[in-house]
């Protein structure tokens, strides 16, 4: 027999980033910073912004727990977080109900959050999008959560295929959303600078019209050919 948790459960006294560290990913492009962290730290691609025009974020993670059909973990979080930070609340990726609305968001805008970030659904999404909050979720639908928990605020969670602590660097655009952690941030950053570089240089070879390039002429080069 289950014990009754209490109703939320709130961490206190994770690691912050240093603000400049944070800023320094300000409008980093997320497949610029996979490539920077061997393919690895993107979000699953169904934890899309729900205005695409309004995607691009940077931010440390305040991360929560809400239970499926549930939204406590949600409001900890909302009481919880400090101007600049990105709530991430992991929801079991349950499909039932929405785990936030516009109200909440707009709540979590004038409280000057950066973004909210969820594997569970949202609902009302025009009112979402009139708040400017960027608002990343797997999904829309009307159903309204109960406010009952459990739900913890302030200690790691997993949602989307990705471990996130509290005070990861969290950055997201139009693609979607990518975890740095925080204690490889500074290296993600040097290795961010030299795929920037090498990115600028291919997308300056097609302008210039190529068609190709020596990776992709070794591949064909060792292919094996079938027929005349």
């Amino acid at each position: 027999m289950l014990d009754n948790p209490p109703m939320l459960t709130i961490h206190r006294g994770h690691a912050r980033p240093d603000p400049a560290l944070v800023e320094a990913f300000r409008g980093a492009q997320t497949s610029h910073l996979v490539d920077a962290m061997d393919g690895r730290g993107a979000l699953d691609y169904r934890i899309k912004p729900m205005d695409p025009d309004n995607a691009a974020f940077v931010g440390p993670a305040l991360t929560a727990l809400s239970y499926p059909a549930d939204v406590v973990g949600v409001y900890g979080a909302l009481a919880e977080a400090q101007p600049g930070d990105v709530v991430v609340v992991a929801n079991d990726a349950y499909a039932g109900t929405a785990v936030v609305g516009d109200i909440v968001a707009g709540m979590m805008r004038n409280k000057g959050i950066a973004a909210f970030v969820t594997d569970g659904l949202a609902r009302d999404r025009a009112g979402i999008v009139a708040t400017g909050l960027p608002l990343f979720a797997a999904g829309i639908m009307p159903a309204s959560p109960a406010a009952n928990g459990p739900g913890v605020v302030g200690a790691p969670v997993t949602l989307g295929g990705q471990h996130v602590r509290p005070g990861d660097i969290i950055v997201g655009d139009a693609d979607g959303v990518v975890v740095v952690p925080l204690d490889r941030a500074q290296a993600v950053l040097e290795r961010l600078a030299a795929v920037r570089a090498a990115e600028a240089k291919a997308v300056a070879a097609v302008e210039g019209g190529a068609t190709g390039n020596d990776r992709i002429a070794a591949i064909v080069a060792a292919a094996r050919i079938i027929g005349p």
